[in-house]
């Protein structure tokens, strides 16, 4: 997302969230090396932006109540491998009544719900 793309919503009184999926899935991107499709950053840079991430986004609590959810919908829709993660999101928008999810990968969304 852009700044003016976050400026834009920012001025349209939108909240933007994040959970702490969004910054575990950060970190393991952010960390590994570039030769493995990753960031490569070292750990320090990667604490930066984490506390950057956690200044400018709303970070919603994790609960009992997304565990529950998430293993109702795992179940329900039969999710297996890396789906599971993004299931835990989508749990996490249900609890917290997140109307919207933005993602950069629309197809790992498809398949559920």
């Amino acid at each position: 997302m852009t700044c003016v793309e976050r400026l834009s919503l920012c001025t349209q009184a939108i909240e933007l969230c994040i959970v702490s999926q969004n910054l575990i899935e950060f970190w393991a991107v952010a960390t590994r090396p570039l030769a493995s499709n990753g960031l490569g950053l070292a750990t320090d840079k990667a604490t930066k932006e984490i506390k950057q991430l956690k200044r400018i986004f709303i970070l919603c609590p994790d609960t009992q109540a997304i565990c529950d959810v998430w293993e109702n919908l795992v179940v329900k829709y039969q999710v297996m491998g890396k789906l599971t993660h993004d299931t835990r999101l989508v749990a996490a928008a249900i609890v917290h009544q997140l109307t919207h999810l933005l993602t950069f990968n629309t197809d790992d969304f498809t398949h559920v719900f």
